[in-house]
């Protein structure tokens, strides 16, 4: 799950990581007093979405006066933000963080995340904030700092004063930094998060070290152990069939492709895309229904699929391990019922009680095509949708 940047930045604030003075706004008419609460007379207006490169996208703007701070609200308010990171669509901007603008020194990067092929938390940390960190790693690589911290043990003010020498911080700033180091690793191990970053970490000319930006990822498989995290969750900033299908405990991404896929079980859905590639077609989606499935969540999952508009069909490819090929059979059954049929359908079950799963979706006058192989399936669906869009 993703925050937004004011939210990551009261938890640093939380944690003792100095953070620009900033005001929250969601209407043009709050701008010309956020102004005035921070004082200056240079402020930042930062739109607040889920996707990195919002500057790259027009979602942060310097102002250097209180009519450009209105003019950028405006500008940015009500809109969709389409950055690198999002799709053509771009995000929702609900809301607005106007700050203090700062006398910056030094910009440098700052991020912990799991390194699955070490299996440790892992530090990340570089002279070189403000740009992408993948750029960073690909382009100059030896200027990337790696500290691994010890699954058995705990990260020491130690290992953060070496990573301060590494970045070059002079002994002002050395404090500051293992504050700021110790802050976020211990956001990290106590809240479940996955991955999160200060980019830039800034050094300014009166010597502070301040978080100009923040990102926090969290593991969703934990988030039912804290509720309070849970509760900044925006929905607004999600697919909204991603959204709908989690609800029913389904795994569903939106693709660019004209045929729809429901199968059980995300190896078994990723063989099947690269089946229906290879026969020539493209899928619109990664659907996984899982293993524990039911009548009702067939149901929903068939919905979502046929509310895609760029589908022409529909392959739902099933293997009857745990679940039952004649559930998967009665909820496709549901789903037609209550909202209609208009695409070819191919349905390929192999499994526990495949044979009456077939037999009931042979008996029905809907038009529904059955295959037991794989292959068979794909080539069929294939031909359907091409057929379909013609």
């Amino acid at each position: 799950m993703h925050i937004h940047e004011h939210q990551a930045k009261t938890l640093f604030n939380q944690h003792h990581i100095l953070i620009p003075k900033a005001v929250l706004i969601d209407n043009i008419a709050d701008a010309s007093k956020a102004c005035t609460e921070l004082g200056g007379e240079v402020w930042v207006v930062k739109a607040q979405v889920h996707a990195g490169g919002r500057g790259k996208g027009g979602g942060v703007v310097l102002c250097r006066s209180v009519q450009a701070v209105e003019d950028a609200v405006r500008q940015l308010l009500g809109t969709q933000l389409i950055t690198p990171q999002t799709d053509a669509k771009g995000l929702p901007i609900n809301q607005l963080l106007i700050e203090a603008g700062q006398t910056i020194e030094r910009e440098l990067y700052l991020g912990l995340l799991v390194d699955r092929q070490t299996q440790k938390i892992t530090v990340l940390a570089s002279t070189e904030g403000g740009m992408d960190i993948e750029q960073v790693a690909n382009e100059t690589p030896d200027k990337i700092i790696k500290f691994g911290v010890n699954p058995l043990g705990l990260l020491t003010a130690d290992d953060c004063s070496q990573i301060a020498t590494q970045l070059h911080l002079k002994a002002s700033l050395a404090d500051q930094f293992i504050t700021t180091l110790l802050g976020l690793y211990e956001i990290f191990i106590s809240k479940d998060v996955s991955l999160i970053e200060i980019n830039p970490l800034i050094t300014t000319t009166d010597d502070h070290l301040i978080a100009l930006d923040g990102k926090i990822d969290f593991d969703d498989n934990g988030l039912y152990r804290h509720e309070d995290i849970l509760a900044l969750r925006d929905t607004s900033q999600e697919d909204q069939k991603e959204n709908q299908a989690s609800q029913y405990q389904l795994n569903y991404i939106s693709l660019n492709g004209t045929i729809g896929c429901m199968v059980n079980g995300a190896g078994l859905a990723m063989a099947t895309m690269d089946l229906i590639e290879h026969h020539g077609g493209s899928p619109a989606n990664f659907l996984d229904v899982g293993g524990g499935t039911t009548a009702e969540r067939v149901a929903k999952a068939f919905e979502l699929i046929q509310t895609e508009k760029n589908v022409t069909g529909i392959l739902v490819n099933i293997f009857g391990g745990i679940v039952r090929c004649d559930l998967i059979a009665q909820g496709i059954l549901q789903a037609i019922e209550k909202v209609g049929l208009n695409l070819p359908i191919v349905v390929r079950l192999e499994g526990t009680n495949a044979a009456a799963g077939l037999a009931l979706l042979d008996r029905t006058t809907v038009g529904i095509h059955t295959e037991s192989d794989l292959t068979q399936a794909a080539i069929k669906i294939v031909a359907l949708s091409k057929e379909a869009s013609t």
